[in-house]
């Protein structure tokens, strides 16, 4: 069948129509795929950040579990050493006691057999003779008198022997005693060393996969804000606990350029240096070595004693006048909060916590909650 012009036309334009309308349509719903699948994508990276996140949180939780355990650890091994030490102290004072007494029995053995030689030579005097012959009373008086102090002597020399052998015997029985605390000691140590490196290498890989986790340098920037500003409520908590306090310290004016470094080692980071970003160095790092001493700088009283995140185990000393000493990065810590602390005593073991690959302290001075210029106060 043949079309009529007028209806052949009619079906030309609705064709054409439809074509007209149906482009938009379809582009229109290519673009809403294209939106779908963006929001997507977007969905799913959130969902890993979110993911990974998360990971790293729980990771920190271990990092911190993993270095307060190393503290614990340190702190025991540290005791045990001492304990150690003290041991072998004792037994030297012992050992030389023991020599003395060897000595003095050996003298008194000696003294005591010569008297007993005299004694029995004296047996043989004819005290019968001296008796019936009158000459020789006086003589035999004076030979019996002789021989009644000798003999009182020869007591007092037997009861010194036989004290000093009975002495000799308890200082043998404390060196074998001592030898086996001794033992026992040095078998203990050599366990808490095998934990410690145990625990240290389960922080180091544990280290590894939250560093890992951390990679971008606005992620780092970002933490190291915070964590300086968790450090910072930290000292002013302490600052409002030591105003509470009211505790009578000079201060450290007077002592400026001339306070002793916190521990022996070199300075690595410099007050007010770049760190990361925009973020700068509050105070100052000393390369140490691990588990050696860290000292307070000045007397005062120990207001926080306790593990913060980018910090680890972390010390903040009151000074008085608003002055405190801040100690981070130690493997463990010696004293708490409260404790009172001379100039030089030992309040924390060098360490890596907080998340260091190499031992460190980190060191700060602050005033009234300012930050000051460490190198200017000590004498380094």
């Amino acid at each position: 069948m043949t079309l009529r012009p007028t209806r052949w036309c009619l079906c030309l334009l609705f064709f054409s129509l439809v074509t007209c309308i149906g482009g938009p349509v379809q582009a229109q719903d290519d673009q809403q795929a294209k939106l779908e699948a963006l929001r997507e994508q977007l969905k799913s990276r959130q969902q890993t950040l979110q993911a990974n996140q998360a990971d790293a949180e729980d990771l920190q939780a271990f990092l911190a579990e993993s270095e307060v355990e190393i503290g614990r650890v340190a702190t025991a091994l540290n005791q045990t050493q001492q304990a150690l030490d003290a041991n072998r102290d004792e037994q030297q004072k012992l050992q030389a006691e023991q020599q003395t007494l060897q000595q003095a029995i050996l003298a008194q053995q000696s003294m005591l057999a010569s008297q007993l030689r005299s004694a029995f030579m004296a047996g043989h005097y004819d005290y019968a003779k001296m008796i019936f012959y009158q000459q020789e009373a006086k003589s035999f008086e004076r030979v019996l008198t002789y021989y009644k102090y000798v003999s009182q002597a020869r007591q007092r020399e037997i009861v010194k022997f036989k004290r000093n052998v009975a002495r000799l015997k308890t200082v043998n029985a404390a060196l074998e005693d001592k030898a086996s605390e001794l033992i026992q000691l040095a078998s203990q140590q050599e366990d808490q060393r095998a934990e410690l490196l145990t625990r240290q290498q389960d922080r180091k890989q544990t280290l590894a996969k939250l560093n890992q986790k951390i990679a971008s340098d606005a992620a780092k920037v970002k933490e190291l804000a915070a964590n300086e500003q968790a450090l910072i409520a930290a000292i002013e908590e302490a600052r409002r606990a030591a105003e509470r306090a009211n505790t009578k310290l000079a201060g450290l004016a007077p002592l400026k350029g001339k306070l002793g470094a916190p521990a022996a080692g070199t300075v690595r980071r410099l007050f007010g240096t770049r760190r990361q970003g925009q973020v700068r160095w509050k105070g100052i790092v000393i390369e140490a070595s691990e588990g050696s001493a860290v000292s307070a700088i000045s007397h005062g009283r120990v207001l926080y004693a306790d593990w913060l995140k980018g910090f680890g185990l972390v010390a903040i000393v009151d000074h008085g006048q608003g002055f405190m000493s801040v100690y981070g990065h130690n493997q463990a810590l010696l004293k708490q909060a409260g404790d009172k602390v001379a100039s030089g005593d030992t309040i924390a073991l060098v360490g890596q916590s907080g998340g260091q690959s190499n031992p460190n302290l980190y060191f700060e001075i602050r005033h009234k909650g300012k930050a000051l210029n460490p190198t200017a106060w000590l004498k380094l």
